[in-house]
């Protein structure tokens, strides 16, 4: 049989080549696409017009292209580390995470001193909430180019995450000492000394940060934070209106109520209400209290009948005699190194820092994902329920934090509300059970704390006394405390916060 001919592999010319990569080069995507793109009819297998697609691709923000373009230079030039880092690149910002953890394994087989693919895996891994390898993926990187700011700034978040708040502090100052006007170093700097309890020296590292940036967004509000805890709210307005990051809004209008400047808040919460979806639950917390102060309708539809949306059920996997769950979780508990975070509204009690739920106890991970399908019975409950709260439930379901509170005899919490959740909730795994008093040790739920002013005291309250491996859900903008307890018991939990995703942004990441 007579052989059929094989077709030749044509490549375009320099010339044809060459104002396409000029337009690249200048910055100029759109026309570097449309100009590869039209060589490409020609020339299918030509390598150099695939890769100039997906960089100019990558560039206009199109990933799902840039991922296309990039894996057909790759299937002509498979040997090519700097395009299987770009693909890795791309493939995370469509949220394909395990094929853009296997592209950085390439470009690291192919060149195991790219040090950036170490730190972009390290990214990666931790958006998984592989912590541990995360931090190992950004050492070996940094062991490679031990003069990486950027590294040792990533490398600080996934330890903060973990808890590990000393080490990330250490490896935040080392970014600084690199590079000594890394803003958002000196920021996240300050806000793992915060969860230290050192206050002082935080203050000092947003200064910093804003001494180099005056509009950092980040550090603006932790500033305004800062001076509202100080009850300096007057002072604090400004640093929130000029952060506009996450809910400065709501940061805003509670330092309007907290000085009792209730025209101003009216004024800005009539405006809110009219321009803006009704999903903040802070907001709904301070829209709630004003209507109860003076008498008047809640015109914020975030969840009005917040008592309505109290949930409670037990989990048959910690509830059960002998639970083998609970003893690991216990266990993890009082073993794991987990550093504690400081704040003020606890007493008698110590508070986990860092992400519960995003650390490698296989007894946390299993928990977390018990909690994400009560999320999904929660919902299922009040389907149909005219507020925000249901008709915009979150669809991705991701934790914005989880901690362990134990308490010790005397212990409390008091009333507070956790202004960056949407659901909140806690799961108990010891309560003490000797009690003076009916109400001891129990979840008291309501519409009144933090030391709103208040024109009278008929604010009403709801209680909950929970059983061991019961879980607790509850809209974010409901206050709600811990009732002080005499036995000498322990009393502990896990406490974690729901919010849809992309809203939350006070905890800055820097990629490669």
């Amino acid at each position: 049989m007579a052989k059929q001919p094989q077709a030749s592999v044509r490549q375009p010319s320099q010339l044809e080549i060459q104002p396409a990569l000029h337009m690249l080069q200048s910055g100029k995507l759109a026309d570097a696409e449309l100009a590869a793109k039209k060589l490409t009819v020609r020339y299918p297998n030509a390598f150099i017009l695939h890769h100039i697609l997906g960089i100019a691709q990558d560039g206009l923000s199109k990933f799902s292209d840039a991922v296309e373009s990039y894996s057909k230079a790759l299937a002509i030039q498979p040997n090519t580390p700097d395009l299987h880092f770009n693909l890795g690149i791309a493939l995370t910002n469509v949220g394909r995470l395990e094929d853009a953890v296997t592209s950085y394994g390439k470009t690291i087989a192919l060149q195991p001193q790219f040090f950036e693919a170490h730190g972009n895996l390290g990214t990666v891994l931790q958006k998984q909430g592989k912590l541990e390898e995360a931090i190992a993926s950004y050492q070996r990187g940094l062991s490679i180019n031990p003069q990486d700011a950027r590294g040792y700034f990533n490398l600080g978040t996934a330890l903060r995450d973990h808890g590990s708040l000393d080490a990330a502090v250490s490896s935040y100052q080392q970014a600084i000492q690199l590079f000594p006007n890394y803003t958002d170093a000196h920021n996240n700097l300050g806000e793992t000394l915060r969860d230290q309890g050192k206050m002082e020296a935080a203050v000092k590292c947003y200064q910093k940060a804003l001494a180099i940036n005056a509009q950092h967004p980040q550090a603006n509000y932790n500033m305004a934070e800062f001076l509202y805890l100080a009850k300096r709210f007057d002072e604090a307005i400004p640093f929130f209106e000029t952060s506009l990051l996450d809910d400065w809004q709501a940061r805003s209008l509670y330092c309007l109520y907290k000085a009792e400047r209730f025209d101003a808040f009216k004024t800005k919460l009539d405006t809110l209400v009219a321009s803006t979806p009704h999903t903040a639950p802070f907001i709904a917390t301070l829209s709630t209290h004003y209507a109860i102060n003076f008498g008047v309708d809640d015109p914020y539809n975030f969840c009005k009948d917040g008592f309505n949306f109290v949930y409670r059920q037990s989990i048959p996997a910690l509830a059960a005699p002998d639970s083998t769950l609970l003893k690991d979780l216990l266990h993890d508990i009082n073993s794991s190194e987990i550093a504690e975070r400081k704040q003020g509204m606890l007493h008698f009690g110590t508070q986990s820092a860092g992400n519960l739920f995003k650390r490698p106890e296989a007894s946390f991970k299993a928990l977390s994902e018990l909690i994400k399908q009560e999320f999904i019975n929660y919902k299922n409950s009040y389907a149909g329920a005219d507020c925000e709260l249901i008709k915009s439930f979150p669809t991705t379901l991701e934790f914005t934090s989880s901690w362990y509170v134990k308490m010790r005899q005397g212990g409390h919490l008091d009333p507070h509300i956790h202004e960056i959740g949407w659901i909140s909730g806690a799961v108990y795994l010891a309560m003490p059970k000797t009690k003076q008093h009916a109400d001891e040790g129990c979840f008291e739920y309501g519409t009144h704390g933090d030391n709103y002013p208040q024109k009278h005291n008929h604010f009403p309250v709801g209680l909950v006394a929970p059983n061991v491996g019961d879980i607790v859900l509850f809209p974010s903008s409901l206050f709600h405390r811990t009732v002080p307890f005499s036995a000498d018991e322990e009393r502990i939990c896990i406490a974690f916060d729901l919010k849809p995703m992309g809203t939350n942004t006070l905890s800055a990441r820097s990629n490669y």
